[in-house]
């Protein structure tokens, strides 16, 4: 088994997708560390809020077989892929940490996601796994939170 985070977020409907995320991620994957929800504006388009949080779970899936799986999580729930990658989107699924690997590969595979330099991955994961540490930087999650410049990129605690 190994232990993964992973990020979601949404800006359609971000309420409905994201509670029915997570519903689906516990029942196939158990007990879930769910990190508070937050509010941020959109990175890389010119979109509606996103909100965004933050899941670790065990699993016995290799990273390819768990990217699939979230793939076809985010399908069920409208992800369109016949629009620019960086858009407006009803469900996105992104694994951040798979235990300590360092991989990269097929479907946007990229661990651990670059997107942890932004506050909407990096704050939730520090909230539920603070003492983590980045298998590259050797640095803890809150450390990395801790250096993060906030102002940069504001936060809102989003009730889901």
């Amino acid at each position: 088994m190994a232990r993964v985070y992973l990020s979601l977020g949404s800006n359609l409907e971000p309420h409905r997708y994201l509670r029915a995320a997570l519903d689906e991620l516990a029942v196939r994957f158990g007990e879930l560390s769910v990190s508070p929800a937050y509010r941020s504006k959109s990175v890389g388009f010119d979109g509606a809020d996103f909100i965004n949080l933050a899941v670790g779970l065990d699993t016995e899936l290799s990273p390819e077989a768990l990217n699939d799986w979230l793939h076809a999580l985010e399908d069920r729930h409208g992800r369109r892929r016949d629009v620019p990658r960086f858009s407006d989107r009803t469900l996105d699924v992104d694994i951040v940490l798979y235990g300590d690997l360092v991989r990269q590969g097929d479907g946007h595979l990229d661990i651990p996601r670059k997107e942890l330099r932004h506050a909407f991955v990096l704050k939730p994961i520090a909230d539920i796994a603070p003492a983590l540490v980045h298998p590259l930087s050797g640095r803890t999650m809150g450390e990395l939170w801790s250096a993060f410049p906030v102002e940069s990129e504001p936060l809102a605690v989003e009730p889901l």
